[in-house]
């Protein structure tokens, strides 16, 4: 068995919106997620033509607005993250508890202080923060007054935000991330960018123009913390989905060649290696776009070469098939990116294809591509939990799936990689970005919530709780 390195950062991970709660507490603004309508609508809503950000009490139920309570319950959540021994916990910073419209210019000081105390909460345990600065959770205000992120007077409110916190923690967090799975815009800009189709989300133009905005806010967060201390770590972050062709043909070569390229490696080959790499203008081309037509100034270029970023955290969740020569093929789910079904594979109840050969090999395509070291910060399987006549949740299909993701984790570390941790998600149950629902259950522990907001919100260990405790006190020899 490969040996995991001695300061390898187990954990799990989270994000404010979807478990904190208190949406409205303590000075705290609307958010996106505060403006998405629960349950498997979530997405079809945010996809009409008709919506605008503008919430329907009567029509919609709102989740996130509760979360899990976490605001209140945080340390009894992170005293159950220490019993399994974490290492690291990786979570968000809501940025309406701190500029609850965004286009403050003071923060919000009781925002900063339940940041204050969570954290040291976190460093109570010896557990390392890992924080997102931000988290499919961008203010609502910046969404319907500005346009979302293709509005480049957002870089600046970022800016702010982000030297905000970055200047009141940076002396307790070394680990950062500038935005959550920024690449998922690709599918969908709604979570990532604030950008329906009502506000220009429709047009690809306008995903890239948001893109270049938060490349370049990103390059600025990381030239603040470097600024402010030279061994923080500044990461960016991205969905990977290992893409497979469906077969030999070379236009399924090809095109599996293309979606790498577009959704795979685009935005972190500008934000690791500081500049666009050489399919762009074809890419934009296809799509009648020319490279012109992005408002981007030789100030930004010279910002994204000298500002880039430290680490890659990523999520893994499943693989893609390619098959362009039928377009009749089978289509499966899964995380803002779809595909055509890979008949070797077995499929979550939500439709992901479970591949743990292919986090195998994602981590060595992304480390051969970049050589910089990778923090897996995402990976879990979403599965309805049934609660026994004992009070017991036996997941053993979450076992095996982690099981055999680690044991993939090993074998890439044996091929070479440099992988820094591993922070599965949800380590407690939370509201599912993509449904809305409570049902789709990631965590070692089980939270007393249903679908429709009833229950106590106790907290209680699954089986998955003390196996994961185990295989992190042995580093990973036993799983």
């Amino acid at each position: 068995m490969t040996t995991f390195p001695k300061n390898f950062l187990w954990g799990g991970a989270t994000a404010a919106n979807q478990l904190e709660g208190a949406y409205d507490r303590e000075g705290k603004g609307l958010s996106v997620a505060d403006a998405m309508p629960g349950g498997k609508i979530r997405m079809q809503v945010l996809s009409s033509e008709e919506f605008d950000w503008t919430l329907d009490s009567e029509k919609y139920t709102y989740p996130n607005h509760r979360g899990i309570d976490h605001y209140d319950r945080y340390q009894e959540d992170i005293a159950l993250f220490a019993e399994m021994g974490f290492k690291c916990y990786r979570f968000s910073i809501a940025w309406t508890r701190i500029f609850p419209k965004g286009d403050e210019t003071t923060p919000n000081e009781a925002g900063l202080k339940f940041y204050d105390n969570l954290i040291d909460e976190c460093l109570k345990y010896n557990i390392e923060p890992v924080v997102t600065i931000s988290h499919y959770e961008m203010p609502l205000h910046l969404a319907k007054e500005y346009g979302g992120w293709k509005n480049r007077q957002l870089i600046d409110f970022y800016e702010c935000f982000a030297k905000v916190v970055l200047e009141r923690y940076q002396a307790k967090v070394k680990y950062w991330m500038t935005f959550n799975e920024i690449n998922s815009a690709f599918h969908f800009p709604a979570l990532s960018q604030g950008m329906v189709k009502s506000t220009g989300g429709g047009e690809f133009k306008n995903i890239v123009q948001a893109w270049h905005n938060q490349f370049v806010a990103s390059s600025k967060a990381v030239k603040i913390g470097h600024e402010l201390n030279p061994d923080l770590q500044i990461g960016c972050m991205i969905i990977y989905a290992t893409t497979y062709s469906i077969d030999a043909n070379p236009a399924n070569q090809l095109a599996t060649m293309v979606q790498n390229q577009e959704f795979n490696f685009f935005c972190t080959d500008v934000q690791v290696r500081g500049e666009y790499p050489a399919y762009t203008k074809r890419m934009l081309g296809e799509r009648g776009i020319a490279w012109e037509d992005i408002e981007i100034t030789n100030e930004d270029l010279a910002l994204l070469k000298e500002h880039t970023v430290d680490y890659i955290g990523f999520s893994y969740y499943m693989s893609s098939a390619i098959n362009e020569t039928n377009p009749d093929s089978e289509e499966v789910g899964g995380n803002l990116l779809g595909g055509v079904r890979n008949p070797f594979l077995e499929a979550s109840e939500w439709g992901w294809q479970i591949d743990p050969e292919g986090l195998r090999i994602a981590l060595n395509e992304l480390y051969n591509r970049y050589q910089k070291p990778l923090f897996i910060v995402e990976n879990g399987l979403g599965a309805i939990d049934q609660v026994t006549s004992e009070g017991t949740i036996e997941d053993d299909y979450r076992i095996d799936y982690l099981r055999r993701h680690i044991e993939a984790m090993g074998e890439a570390i044996a091929d070479g990689v440099d992988l820094m941790g591993y922070t599965p998600w949800g380590c407690i149950d939370l509201v599912s970005a993509s449904t809305g629902e409570m049902s789709k259950r990631y965590g070692f522990i089980y939270v007393d919530l249903d679908d429709e907001g009833k229950g106590t919100l106790d907290r209680s260990k699954k089986k998955s709780f003390d196996w994961y405790k185990e295989v992190i006190s042995t580093n990973g020899e036993k799983l």
